[in-house]
């Protein structure tokens, strides 16, 4: 089959489309032909070497996609001819992939194949930062950095179906566009005074800042809370990870809250699953509606990568796989 592997940790053109082997058969997952996979930063990390799950070379990259079931065992609660959406650790970027039932997901009619691609890492993210760590209730003011990537914009919608007020923070006219097509309330410009028209457009302070960036920004993110507020921090796209007095969060009574989804939702399918259903319920209100900045064919994953790399990105980017 034809798989995008990685033999040295070289960066994205290491990514290189091939011929490998079909995957083996193995004991009770599901064999999947897979249509579309979505690309994503932890792909680029792996790439050099940089991320969390280091494995050796050669592998196949890729942990999300969306496909159809071609092989089901018995109990499994999926039948072939299923479309679905899944995770894995890695081998998504193939024509076919084994695929745990706990992480596999009927896709909902209202969602094509490139679309469940997108679903999981970004929408299960935004959905566990926003209501398991973040508390958030209906009525509140999130502000969302990095708004118009496919974390940015899986959150905004996820805010929006669950009754929030949604800031967005953007660095582009392009990137505005897509903020407000995933449905934000107000874009802010990230080289302006964001903290400042977030501060006054939320009457003092919103209740929330959902931070995938990191870096400099991160001191303002705090400062632009009202008493009692939280920054969920997702991760660190711009590189330095920041640090802060925690003074700080005495003055205000506010929080720092870490959100690692996979870290807590791997070893809790029945927590992933519910989740889920949450997100099928807002999928199919019209809610959730992944929004795709671009498609790659195997042999452009590459400049998929240095797309995110240098923050190109539009949106959710999804591999063509198949289908």
């Amino acid at each position: 089959m034809k798989a995008v592997q990685v033999s040295e940790l070289n960066g994205p053109d290491s990514a290189v489309a091939t011929n490998v082997d079909e995957p083996t058969q193995l004991d009770g997952a599901l064999s999947v032909e897979v249509h579309s996979a979505g690309i994503a930063f932890p792909d680029l990390l792996m790439t050099r070497g940089l991320y969390q799950y280091k494995p050796d070379p050669p592998f196949i990259l890729g942990s999300e996609g969306a496909g159809v079931v071609k092989e089901a065992p018995d109990g499994s609660g999926f039948a072939e001819g299923d479309r679905i959406a899944f995770m894995t650790l890695g081998n998504c970027f193939a024509e076919r992939v084994q695929v745990f039932p706990q992480m596999a997901f009927k896709l909902v009619d209202e969602l094509s194949s490139d679309e469940g691609a997108a679903l999981i890492l970004n929408y299960h993210t935004a959905h566990f930062g926003l209501h398991k760590r973040g508390r958030l209730e209906e009525g509140e003011t999130v502000l969302v950095h990095g708004a118009a990537g496919g974390v940015g914009t899986a959150t905004i919608q996820v805010a929006k179906a669950s009754g929030a007020r949604v800031f967005a923070v953007v660095s582009t006219d392009e990137k505005e566009e897509v903020a407000r097509r995933a449905g934000a309330d107000e874009v802010l410009r990230s080289d302006g005074p964001w903290k400042d028209q977030a501060k006054e457009l939320s009457g003092g302070g919103v209740n929330m800042v959902y931070d995938p960036v990191g870096g400099d920004r991160f001191l303002d993110s705090v400062r632009s809370l009202t008493d009692e507020g939280r920054v969920v921090v997702i991760g660190f796209t711009e590189g330095s990870i920041p640090e802060i007095a925690v003074n700080r969060l005495l003055l205000k009574n506010v929080s720092v809250v870490g959100a690692g989804w996979g870290a807590f939702a791997i070893p809790r399918p029945d927590y992933a699953r519910e989740v889920q259903e949450d997100l099928d319920r807002m999928a199919r209100e019209g809610h959730v509606k992944p929004i795709i900045g671009k498609t790659y064919a195997m042999d452009e994953v590459p400049q998929a990568l240095k797309d995110i790399d240098e923050r190109r990105a539009l949106g959710k980017l999804i591999l063509r796989v198949s289908g």
